[in-house]
């Protein structure tokens, strides 16, 4: 770990991030991390709870002369997508992240940086320990699981925190003011197959597609990057077509709302098919890659010898399965009629694994119209329904509808100018902010999302950029001293 960060400006922010570094917060693990931030509102002697969920709330009053402003909600997530690259060796419930200062960035070795949503976590803490500070009544939300299912946010009960107005800084470009949100809901499929004996005279490979960046399955969706398990899927139906190989083990993908960057699959082929395979996987790195090379130039397919299967998975259930995948709509499906720029509704293939006579697949949807997120995912749903696999849907959750009009858009808008020498782009994100479960719980908040420029986050491409930082603070920090008056 490097403790450079620790000299970066503004200070108040960096040393915060350091300490969030060091404390291992994945989804649904998120214990460590909790108790740490309890332990920082108490040693502060402001009061702190811990809600039945585990999201953590922090009061701070109002500074001298500041009684009369409306109350702010300083809101960020306190877990992080834990991805790393197959060659790191990380474990995300044990070890620190090795961050470091790469030029005009912060990123880190190997893996995911958690600047999202570290950054917005670090600025809430640097605003409660603060003492040169003019703010209103001031409380710090920090959620749980927001990557994994938003289950902090969705639990969350009414009549708990008492401001007027939601700064959520879970957005990731600087200068920009986010007013509304994409919904999501989760469609999981299932194919039930029956284990078969290995074919006789036959020799066994793994295949393997590496080197994608992956990426955000919301905010880079629109940037056409590779998707290992189509990818993988497409060679593997193909080698199934021409090589008659047979499928007996699939692992593609890891979370559900990151474009996958690595699968494998364990085939077996005809013995006498061996150089016919080896050709096959060369042209398909070949083509595969010239399609990608411009925005996954290190893109790799290889195949490579590895021990027999105990099994392949029986073929009408494969066929079946390579068909569906490769019917399955991914990627954009509509752009907002009123604001063409913008993704309306998108959906993410995310995870493929078998396991114990089962394929699982996980597919994300999202959309900034309810209706439109159900449709697709319905539309999802029968491709596979329509080869035989069982499909069901949860975790759906609300899009946020801006609000052209809200007072602390207005206020935030002129502060923004009179510090920065420009109006901020107002802007609709196809994300799943916290936003809309929140604004459902606590329909009386005006809601404002921001923050410093990340890029690649849910990817071990992950930094934030340092400039963007201070003029982040400097940024929320004049909010505070401006909020509207009650």
């Amino acid at each position: 770990m490097s403790q450079e960060i620790l000299n970066l400006e503004p200070k108040v922010i960096w040393k915060h991030f350091y300490s969030l570094t060091q404390i291992p917060r994945p989804s649904k693990k998120e214990g460590q991390i909790i108790e740490f931030v309890k332990e920082f509102g108490e040693k502060l002697g402001l009061e702190t709870l811990v809600d039945a969920v585990g999201n953590v709330i922090i009061k701070k009053p109002a500074t001298a002369g500041m009684e009369n402003r409306k109350g702010i909600i300083l809101q960020g997530h306190l877990d992080m997508v834990p991805q790393k690259n197959s060659d790191t060796a990380h474990d995300f419930e044990k070890d620190p992240i090795d961050a470091y200062v790469d030029g005009d960035w912060v990123t880190a070795k190997g893996t995911t940086l958690g600047s999202d949503n570290g950054m917005g976590v670090a600025a809430a803490m640097a605003v409660l320990e603060a003492n040169d500070l003019a703010h209103g009544p001031v409380e710090a939300l920090f959620t749980i699981d927001e990557e994994t299912g938003m289950t902090g946010a969705e639990n969350l009960q009414p009549g708990i925190l008492d401001g007027d107005i939601l700064l959520n800084m879970d957005s990731e470009d600087e200068g920009e003011l986010y007013i509304g949100c994409a919904g999501g809901v989760d469609t999981e499929v299932k194919f039930h197959y029956q284990e078969e004996p290995v074919p006789t005279g036959t020799i066994a490979y793994k295949i393997s597609v590496t080197g994608l960046k992956g990426g955000h399955s919301g905010l880079d969706i629109h940037l056409g990057k590779g998707n290992a398990c189509l990818i993988l899927n497409q060679t593997l139906k193909e080698i199934n077509e021409k090589l008659d190989a047979r499928l007996s083990a699939i692992n593609a993908g890891s979370l559900r709302n990151a474009i996958p960057r690595e699968a494998f699959a364990s085939i077996v082929i005809p013995a006498a098919a061996e150089d016919e395979l080896l050709d096959f996987i060369h042209e398909m790195h070949q083509k595969t890659a010239e399609a990608f090379k411009d925005i996954d130039p290190d893109l790799k397919i290889t195949a490579s010898k590895s021990n027999m299967p105990a099994f392949v998975i029986d073929a009408d259930t494969e066929k079946k399965f390579y068909q569906a995948v490769a019917d399955c709509p991914n990627g954009v499906i509509a752009f907002d009629k009123n604001m063409p720029d913008v993704v309306e509704t998108s959906s993410n293939l995310a995870i493929i694994k078998s396991e114990d006579r089962v394929i699982n697949i996980a597919i994300l949807t999202r959309s900034a119209a309810d209706n439109e997120r159900d449709k697709a995912a319905t539309a999802i749903a029968d491709v596979f329904a329509s080869k035989g696999a069982e499909t069901a849907h949860h975790g759906a959750y609300p899009g946020w509808k801006p609000d052209v009009n809200s007072p602390i858009l207005a206020a935030m808008k002129n502060v923004y100018n009179d510090h920065f020498g420009k109006v901020p782009e107002v802007k609709v994100i196809h994300a799943g902010l916290e936003c809309g479960i929140l604004g459902a719980i606590y329909p009386n908040w005006d809601m404002i999302s921001f923050g410093p420029t990340i890029r690649f986050p849910h990817s071990p491409d992950e930094k934030v950029n340092i400039e963007t930082v201070q003029k982040f603070w400097d940024f929320l920090v004049a909010t505070l001293k401006h909020a509207p008056k009650k």
